[in-house]
């Protein structure tokens, strides 16, 4: 699964947790990766992943946004990883639980 070679990948990267949801005791910065869609094409997969950088300020939130951002970009080093293009980031901060947060899409390429 693509998701697992991505957050393992990240986790190995990043100074913080890297999870697929929510966990109980997380510390104050982490950051949750999801696989939002994908599609196959001429037997080309690729999907569409957003990585939620949370932490205690807006300020941290961003620079750990851009420490993600660098990481995702790397995995293009990895065989099973075809191509990495980067969408967009933008604040995302959690307004109904008051966490900071930042979010970077990317569509990565796989075999």
């Amino acid at each position: 699964m693509i998701e697992i070679i991505v957050q393992e990948y990240l986790a190995e990267q990043l100074s913080v947790p890297v999870v697929l949801s929510h966990e109980t005791g997380l510390p104050d910065s982490y950051v949750i990766l999801e696989k939002t869609s994908s599609t196959k094409v001429d037997q080309v997969k690729s999907a569409t992943f957003a990585f939620q950088s949370y932490a205690p300020s807006l300020y941290e939130a961003v620079k750990l946004n851009e420490l993600v951002k660098s990481a995702v970009e790397s995995l293009i080093e990895l065989n099973e990883i075809s191509g990495v293009h980067f969408n967009s980031d933008y604040n995302y901060t959690d307004t109904e639980t008051k966490q900071y947060r930042y979010q970077a899409v990317f569509d990565i390429g796989f075999f």
